[in-house]
C-alpha cells in the first residue's frame, strides 16, 4: 500500500507541507507484521514467532512416545536398581518403627495375654529431641538472622534488617504450614537419622513453600555422597486423581490417560499406616516419581561453540507415573542465562548423626537395639508378675473344682471333688518367683546407657556439689550437652542452606513495586 499524501495535515509548528516532500511507502503484509520506508528512515516490525519454545515449557509435549516409553524404562530400571541398593537400610527403619510402641502389640505367646508393651525408650528420647530442637531453631519473633559479609555500613546493615524482618514475616505469617512442617521433620530426623525439605514456588499458592519430605520417599543411588553430587535424586509423592487432573489442566504435566492408580506400598509406608490405625490396602492414590537426573536427550543435546554437539548430559527433570510408566514431564533443571547450565537445587538434605555413606544414622540405629532389650525385659518382669499373682500348677486326673477355669477371687471358696486323700497331695503348684531384682536392675542399667548415648538423659543438678563453682557446673552442663550441641548445629546448617533457596525464589517472585510494611494484628 501506497500512500502520496501525509496522514496529517501538517506537523505541529509548520503550516502545510512542502510539495517536493518525497513519498513514504508503508507496507502491512500481516497486522502483526509492518514496514514502513521513507526519506532518511526506515521501520520494521517483525511477527514474534510462535514457535518458538519457550525454555521452561514441558519437552515432553514435542518428544515422541517412543522415545518417551525408552526413556521411561530405562530411568524406571535405575530407581529399582537405587531402591534395592538401600534394603538394608530401609528393613532396619521398619523394625524400629515398631519400636516405637504406639500401636498395643497383641501376644498369643507363650500365652494368650501376654505383656505386649514396648519399653519408652526410643519414643521418649525422640520426643526430647524434637521439643527441645524446635525451641532452639524456630524462636517466636522467626528463625532468620542476617549477616553482613565485608565491610558494614548504614546501607548494608539497613538492607540486612529489611531482608531479616522479610523473612522472617515470611516464614512466620505468610507461610503458615512452615513450622508444622519443621516439627515433623525434627521427629523424622531423630528416628531416621535422615529428613529432607522441597523448597519450590508453588503456582496454585502464588508463593514460595518448603515442604517435609520423609527419608524413604528420597531414593538417591548407592555410593552418592551428597544430593548436589548424586547421579540421580529421586521424588516419591502421592497424589489423588483431582490434584493429578488440576496439573494436567494447567498444562503443568501431559493430558493423558493414566488409567486407575496400582496400590503399591512399600514396608515402611505400610507400617506407618498401621502405626496411625489405618489401612494401608485403601491408598488409592497415584505414585508420582520425580527424578533429577543428568540426560543427552536427542534433539536437545548440548553444543559447543561450532554448534557441534558435546556428548555432555544436562540437567533435567522427568516426571513419571509409576503405575502405568507415563513420563508426564520434562524439564530442563538450570537456569536459562547459566553457560555452565549447572544444575539447580531444589531439596535440602537434614541429617542426625553422620554415617558412612549418604544416609545418617538416627535413633533407631543408635539405641534401637537398647529399646528392643528394654523391651524384653519389660515384658518378662509384668509376666513373671502376673504368673505369681496367679500361678497354675498341677492336679490329679480324678480331682474337679468348680469354675476351674476362672481365677479364685479374693474371699471366696469352691467345691472340690476329691478321688482320696487330701487336697495338698492332689495339687502342685509350680513354683513361680516373684519378678527378679536382678531382671530390674539390668533393664535400668540398659535404659540409663540408651539414654546416655541418645543424649537424652536428664542432668541431675542434685548430685553437684552447691560448693562447686559457677564455672565448674557451666563446664559439666555444657560437656553434657555436647552431642546434643553437635546435632542441633547441623541442623541449623542446613536451615542456613532452605533459606539461602527460599530467599532466591522470594527475590525472583516479589514485585518490582513490592514495600515491605506488612499491615497485620496478630491475635493471641
Amino acid at each position: 500500500m501506497a500512500v502520496d499524501k501525509a496522514l496529517y495535515a501538517a506537523p505541529m509548528g509548520l503550516a502545510s507541507l512542502p510539495d517536493d516532500m518525497e513519498e513514504i511507502e508503508i507496507e502491512i503484509v500481516d497486522p502483526e507484521e509492518l514496514s514502513i520506508e521513507g526519506p532518511g528512515f526506515s521501520f520494521h516490525m517483525e511477527k514474534e514467532d510462535e514457535d518458538e519454545e519457550n525454555f521452561d515449557s514441558n519437552l515432553a509435549e514435542e518428544m515422541d512416545e517412543q522415545a518417551l516409553a525408552m526413556l521411561a524404562s530405562d530411568l524406571l530400571g535405575d530407581y529399582e536398581d537405587d531402591l534395592a541398593s538401600r534394603k538394608d537400610w530401609l528393613d532396619t527403619y521398619v523394625k524400629g518403627l515398631k519400636l516405637l510402641g504406639l500401636k498395643y502389640e497383641e501376644r498369643s505367646e507363650p500365652w494368650p495375654g501376654a505383656c505386649g508393651v514396648y519399653h519408652p525408650l526410643l519414643m521418649e528420647s525422640a520426643i526430647k529431641f524434637q521439643s527441645e530442637t524446635i525451641m532452639e531453631t524456630f524462636p517466636a519473633a522467626g528463625p532468620v538472622r542476617t549477616k553482613i559479609i565485608g565491610r558494614e555500613t548504614p546501607e548494608k546493615a539497613a538492607a540486612a534488617q529489611r531482608v531479616q524482618e522479610d523473612m522472617n514475616y515470611q516464614l512466620t505469617e505468610v507461610m503458615q504450614e512452615y513450622r508444622p512442617e519443621h516439627e515433623r521433620m525434627l521427629m523424622s530426623l531423630c528416628l531416621s537419622g535422615n529428613a529432607f525439605k522441597k523448597i519450590y514456588y508453588d503456582p496454585a499458592m502464588q508463593r514460595q513453600t518448603a515442604l517435609f519430605i520423609s527419608a524413604e520417599d528420597i531414593i538417591v543411588p548407592y555410593g552418592a555422597a551428597n544430593l548436589e553430587s548424586a547421579e540421580r535424586v529421586t521424588h516419591r509423592m502421592r497424589k489423588t486423581r483431582n490434584d493429578l487432573r488440576k496439573l494436567q489442566v494447567a498444562g503443568f504435566y501431559r493430558d493423558v490417560d493414566l488409567g486407575d492408580p496400582q496400590r503399591v506400598m512399600d514396608e515402611v509406608e505400610k507400617q506407618k499406616a498401621i502405626d496411625q490405625g489405618f489401612s494401608a490396602s485403601l491408598d488409592d492414590r497415584f505414585q508420582i516419581l520425580e527424578m533429577h537426573v543428568d540426560l543427552d536427550l536427542e534433539g536437545y543435546e548440548d553444543k559447543d561453540e561450532d554448534g557441534r554437539p558435546t556428548g555432555i548430559a544436562l540437567p533435567y527433570v522427568v516426571t513419571i507415573e509409576k503405575g502405568s510408566s507415563t513420563v508426564l514431564a520434562v524439564r530442563r533443571n538450570w537456569l536459562e542465562d547459566d553457560d555452565i547450565k549447572q544444575r539447580r537445587q531444589h531439596f535440602v538434605h537434614y541429617g542426625y548423626i553422620p554415617g558412612f555413606g549418604f544416609y545418617y544414622f538416627g535413633l533407631i540405629h543408635l539405641i534401637g537395639g537398647h529399646t528392643q532389650a528394654a523391651t524384653s525385659l519389660l515384658r518378662q518382669l509384668v509376666d513373671a508378675g502376673t504368673l505369681s499373682n496367679l500361678p497354675g500348677g498341677l492336679k490329679a486326673r480324678g480331682m474337679r473344682v468348680k469354675n476351674d477355669d476362672t481365677p479364685i477371687a479374693p474371699g471366696e471358696f469352691r467345691d472340690v471333688d476329691l478321688p482320696s486323700g487330701a487336697i495338698r497331695d492332689n495339687i502342685l503348684p509350680l513354683p513361680y518367683k516373684e519378678p527378679s531384682q536382678t531382671l530390674a536392675q539390668l533393664m535400668d542399667r540398659i535404659v540409663n546407657e540408651g539414654k546416655q548415648f541418645a543424649a537424652a538423659s536428664d542432668i541431675k543438678i542434685s548430685d553437684m556439689s552447691a560448693q562447686a563453682p559457677v564455672g565448674t557446673t557451666l563446664a559439666i552442663l555444657e560437656r553434657a550437652l555436647k552431642v546434643m550441641s553437635a546435632v542441633q548445629a547441623r541442623v541449623h546448617y542446613t536451615m542456613k542452606q532452605e533459606f539461602k533457596l527460599l530467599a532466591g525464589i522470594i527475590r525472583d517472585n516479589t514485585p518490582v513495586s513490592y514495600d515491605y510494611q506488612p499491615d497485620i494484628v496478630r491475635s493471641r
